[in-house]
């Protein structure tokens, strides 16, 4: 069998993959990559990331339309069924879908459609859905497969009504009541998306907060707006066990609670995409979660092997994963830089939607480090008021005594567009990084961008 030889091969043609191929050959490398599914993008662009924000702007426009005065003049409310709104978020694929494969051939990338697994560690063996195989091998090779719903041995996902958050893009009907077990960012997210839709909720939270890694004030935030909308949260429950009926699904809790839902949503955890890699081959392991263990510069114990994105865990965010794969594929091409990944904001796209970087109040409040806090509140802001998105605030963290920015926090409308003013400056270093910069920045008015300032005199004079 004849083998093409490649500089470096790429498993995944998902953020990580895509950054980590459009990098190296800037750098002047012969690059492969390996997709199984017929089109590129990933589970990202499938999946995930785009289909449900595109879910979410169409259901977001649905919502602002019944619940705004303006329009009564219009028509009634309007209700929408859960297919009709997912027809958007396929035209929205179907555009990134095109994107991006323009992208690998103006970069004359060759792309390998088929399913590809380690022979040894500079040989991967393609088998393409027509069963033809292909042998390809490169000096290098990066894993990118990304990550699957979590799915444990005693739940029927070949149920009807039991959906992951994969599956859940199938979902056929508009259910009257759906159950949503795991309040993570999937299941807060999709928690508004369903909720926003006139679909009664109840989210199973195993744990004592949302999302406890936010800061504490959003996160209670998030939680106010969400039984506003009449979702049911549960905090501090797991299942015992799950039976699907022909109308809906039962769940059991431990605390001996029922839940009767029209179907179920599984969304408690992700798995990475490791099984079936030959990974036994080269003497790696994937963790209990199908995760790699990689070093600052993305190899892992086998040195020509290098992961990036979700199949390495944490911090599992498409915006991460693309740098992940750039810095991965700088690193194979010689330039040997590490570079932390602690200066990526965490954007959640709930309705309203959050948006967060550096420190939370808890974690300064542990550290002993002085800080004092400025507030902007939406509700207050002139384009707020003007486009009728009055819930939410920006919160900045700052140091009492160098006024150094520690953390922002943004929740409402527009957070994860909000938040990268204050990022560019944070990443500032020295004086450059301090209140100042928002106290004597002129702003367009009425602008959210505003907020920055109004946030940055309140806590100015709080010091004085």
């Amino acid at each position: 069998m004849a083998v093409t030889n490649y500089d470096l091969i790429i498993l995944g043609s998902g953020p990580a993959g895509e950054g980590a191929a459009m990098s190296a050959v800037k750098l002047g490398k012969r690059v492969a990559v390996v997709e199984e599914k017929s089109v590129v993008g990933g589970n990202c662009t499938h999946l995930g990331t785009i289909p449900s924000k595109a879910l979410r702007h169409s259901v977001k426009e649905i919502h602002t339309f019944n619940n705004n005065p303006m329009f009564r003049e219009i028509g009634e409310p309007r209700w929408f069924s859960f297919p009709n709104v997912l027809k958007r978020a396929y035209d929205v694929i179907g555009q990134q879908v095109a994107s991006r494969a323009h992208y690998y051939s103006r970069n004359r990338i060759a792309l390998y459609v088929g399913r590809g697994s380690f022979v040894d560690e500079n040989t991967i063996e393609v088998v393409e859905k027509n069963g033809n195989v292909e042998r390809i091998a490169a000096r290098n090779i990066m894993i990118a497969t990304g990550s699957r719903p979590y799915r444990p041995a005693d739940v029927d996902f070949l149920h009807p009504r039991i959906y992951d958050s994969d599956t859940i893009l199938r979902l056929n009907h508009t259910p009257r009541r759906i159950i949503i077990y795991g309040a993570g960012v999937i299941g807060s997210e999709y928690a508004s998306i369903f909720s926003s839709l006139g679909v009664l909720v109840d989210l199973v939270d195993t744990r004592d907060r949302l999302l406890s890694f936010l800061d504490k004030e959003i996160s209670d935030a998030l939680s106010f707006h969400m039984r506003n909308q009449n979702v049911i949260i549960r905090h501090n429950e797991e299942y015992q066990k799950i039976e699907g009926h022909d109308d809906g699904v039962t769940m059991h809790l431990k605390s001996g609670k029922v839940l009767k839902g029209s179907a179920l949503l599984w969304a408690n955890g992700r798995t990475g995409n490791t099984s079936g890699l030959g990974l036994e081959n080269l003497g790696l392991a994937a963790n209990s979660r199908g995760q790699l263990e990689v070093n600052e510069f993305y190899q892992t114990a086998v040195d020509n092997i290098y992961a990036a994105g979700d199949v390495i865990g944490w911090p599992s965010l498409a915006s991460a994963s693309y740098d992940q794969g750039r810095f991965a594929a700088a690193n194979i091409s010689g330039e040997k830089t590490a570079r932390s990944l602690s200066s990526v904001p965490a954007g959640i796209y709930t309705i309203p939607e959050i948006s967060s970087l550096g420190k939370t109040e808890e974690e300064l409040t542990a550290a002993a480090i002085p800080y004092e806090v400025g507030k902007a509140f939406f509700s207050r802001l002139a384009r707020a008021q003007i486009t009728g998105e009055t819930a939410g605030m920006l919160k900045i963290l700052f140091h009492r005594e160098t006024l150094e920015i520690l953390g922002i926090h943004c929740f409402g409308d527009q957070s994860s567009e909000i938040i990268h003013i204050g990022q560019s400056v944070m990443e500032r270093e020295g004086e450059r990084n301090s209140l100042h910069y928002f106290l004597n920045t002129t702003f367009n008015y009425p602008t959210m961008a505003e907020a920055y300032r109004v946030a940055a005199l309140d806590g100015f004079n709080r010091l004085a």
